[in-house]
């Protein structure tokens, strides 16, 4: 719960700035970006987590993956190695899109999945969603091994969970709760 309040504050922190200098969609393209290389790669999300690798070493890691992003979105590399809270940069990626989106008045579902999603899964999820909220929303793709399969959607405060760790787990406490 701690990361995700200091991802957000990191997240309004960066919102805030590409405001003042009027770069929003440039950070926002360089957040996409992030979020959609994390999801892609396993290795770099190990990468990120590891206490064994350096700082400096994820630093320049992730400035030649990402070498032609802004100087913000550099900065919050940067500023998340120093503080040594590297290991929630996709989060902070995807606490900014959300703020973003809201900022413009469009709407961001979170959908947690085991697997990247496929373009076509994708858009059959974008149009059930869009067809509940009635608002046009847009597709953020987290990626957690622990859930097994299924996904984990979540739009605003609503969560629809429909993994298969959590189905184990209500099996789990049923069983449990007979004996």
């Amino acid at each position: 719960m701690t990361e995700s309040r200091a991802a957000l504050r990191y997240a309004r922190a960066v919102l805030d700035l590409a405001i003042d200098r009027k770069v929003t969609e440039k950070v926002e393209q360089d957040m996409r970006k992030v979020v959609a290389t994390i999801a892609e790669s396993k290795a770099l999300r190990n990468m990120l987590g590891s206490p064994v690798i350096k700082g400096v070493t994820k630093k320049e890691a992730l400035l030649s993956i990402f070498s032609n992003i802004h100087e913000i979105s550099e900065g919050l590399i940067a500023l998340l190695v120093d503080n040594k809270r590297i290991p929630i940069l996709n989060e902070v990626a995807l606490k900014y899109l959300i703020l973003n989106e809201d900022l413009k008045g469009a709407g961001v579902a979170l959908v947690t999945t085991a697997l990247p999603l496929t373009r076509d899964l994708e858009q059959k999820l974008l149009n059930k969603v869009r067809d509940l909220t009635g608002k046009e929303v847009t597709i953020e793709n987290r990626i957690d091994e622990s859930i097994i399969g299924g996904f984990v959607l979540r739009i605003g405060d609503l969560q629809y969970d429909a993994s298969i760790a959590n189905k184990l787990n209500r099996l789990k406490t049923e069983f449990t709760n007979t004996l």
